[in-house]
């Protein structure tokens, strides 16, 4: 593997090839230099056409959420910094930020049984509240 590759996890790699990143202008407060100078990011990854492993590519999938645009291409945009190196570095790093936690398999459920314990204060909450609920029934005088 080549050194100027990415790392997200020690065993996976993404190569800088893969991603598209455009300047834009940003949004917000900045004076007149916000709008002649292009210092915004636009990191645009192509998740179908990359070379993850498919489980990775699903979880990253899911976790991307409004990043992800129906051609399933993810879009990163940062304008947090004033320059255009800063906020190309942010975004990159948003993104190897997004695929590690992507990385991270989920932990299988294990079914479990309620206790005998919790079951028996489950049916002591209900009996107790029943309870209240037909003090309030009775009309006044009824005593």
């Amino acid at each position: 593997m080549a050194d100027d590759e990415l790392s997200i996890t020690p065993a996976l790699r993404l190569n800088p090839a893969e991603l598209t990143i455009s300047f834009i202008r940003a949004s917000g407060p900045g004076g007149q230099n916000v709008n002649k100078v292009s210092t915004a990011a636009q990191l645009r990854y192509d998740l179908g056409a990359s070379t993850l492993p498919q489980p990775l590519k699903a979880r990253a999938r899911r976790l991307a959420g409004q990043r992800l645009t129906t051609e399933g291409i993810i879009v990163i945009t940062a304008d947090r910094f004033r320059t255009q190196a800063l906020n190309r570095d942010d975004a990159i790093g948003r993104l190897l930020e997004l695929l590690r936690e992507a990385a991270i398999p989920p932990k299988p459920r294990r079914a479990t049984r309620p206790t005998l314990a919790s079951k028996t204060r489950r049916l002591d909450g209900k009996s107790r509240r029943s309870g209240v609920k037909k003090l309030r029934s009775g009309r006044p005088g009824d005593d």
